[in-house]
Order: structure tokens, then sequence, then C-alpha cells
């Protein structure tokens, strides 16, 4: 059976980084666990497998998570499903940043920047209207919308318009881990990963 591999992180600052041959990478340095298993769900018991994993430190809990956490003091919980060829880990496990190597590829998951409302220039990359010719205070305007014969007279369903953006759950794949420092407990990611300075994000090995 294969370990699955996964943990949770918190983004810290994009950097540069030169390889050997000169080449230059854009990263993400991610500030990775360690985390803890909480606790291991089985398809006999709950009908599916998964490994729940607390991460980071909150002083104080409700009963409930109290005797659920069995002590441990976790601000974070997150389950992640395995597959049938995966091997479950026990309960009270650590799993530190050590667990990724150089080279590996990883999928990254988490919420990304809120925006607010947004027009349609800046949330669907809409051209707008023409900066002459007597255009006034119509510049980033979407347009026609529709009506008349179109749709019966009303705006079509999925119509891309003006609207709250950002806030989103976004999965970045294939992202390769380019540095793993088990004892700062950082690595380093190709690329960009979603969200603000400080946000929790799952890693976790590429299928």
């Amino acid at each position: 059976m294969r370990m699955a591999k996964f943990i949770l992180a918190t983004k810290q600052n994009m950097v540069q980084l030169f390889a050997d041959d000169g080449e230059a990478f854009s990263a993400t340095l991610l500030k990775a666990g360690p985390v803890v298993v909480t606790q291991v769900k089985t398809k006999e018991k709950d009908g599916y497998m998964a490994t729940q994993i607390g991460y980071g430190v909150k002083k104080k809990h409700n009963k409930p998570l109290v005797g659920h956490l069995k002590g441990a003091k976790s601000a974070v919980l997150k389950e992640f499903p395995l597959g049938e060829g995966d091997a479950s880990l026990q309960v009270g496990a650590i799993i530190d940043v050590s667990v990724f190597t150089k080279g590996e590829k990883v999928t990254v998951a988490g919420i990304s920047k809120g925006k607010g409302f947004q027009g349609v220039v800046k949330r669907h990359g809409f051209r707008g209207g023409p900066a002459s010719h007597g255009a006034k205070h119509a510049h980033r305007e979407p347009g026609s919308i529709g009506g008349g014969g179109r749709a019966g007279g009303r705006v079509a369903k999925g119509m891309r318009m003006g609207g709250r953006m950002g806030g989103d759950r976004v999965t970045v794949k294939n992202l390769r881990v380019l540095a793993v420092d088990k004892e700062k407990g950082e690595m380093l990611v190709s690329g960009a990963v979603p969200g603000r300075r400080g946000t929790i994000l799952e890693v976790r090995s590429a299928r």
C-alpha cells in the first residue's frame, strides 16, 4: 500500500529561485505543518476512507472538540480522502514537511483573495466602450445585455455582468516542489498559489 502525502500550510510570500544552471523560477514559500492526525475514517464505520488532520494552535475549544481532539490544541481541522490503495495513519501521528521531496509534483488548494464588487472589465476581461467619438462616462460599461427578441425579452441566465469577485476555492495542479527545509518547516513550490499572505492551504501529492 502507498502512503498518501498531504499537509496544511500557511502562505508566506513569493520569491525568485535560481537553479544551478542559472534558470530562474518564480516560487511561493509555504510554512507547512507539522500537523497531527486527529481522526481516521474507515469504510466499515463511516462509509468512506479519509484522514483528518489538525494544524496550528488554539488555546480554548468547546467540550465536544476537547473530547474529539483528545488533548490536542489544533486550530484548523481538515479531512483528506484516501483511495483504495492508500495506507491510513494512526491517530496522534505527526506529519511534517519532510513527507515531500524536491522535484515531486503537488496540488495546492485554498481560498483566493477577495476583491469585492467588480465591473465586467476587471471581472470578465471585457474591452469596454470606445475612448473617443463622444463617449462620456461609459468607458467601462458592459454594453447591451439583451432584451427585445432575445430570450423572450429578458436577461439570459448566466449573462456575464458585474458582481462579487474572488473569495473562491481555487485548486492549482502540478506545481513542482523546489526545496524542502525540515528544520524550519518550510517548502518552496513553483509558481503562484491562491490567497493572500497567511492563507491556510491544502498541499497534497499530485495523483
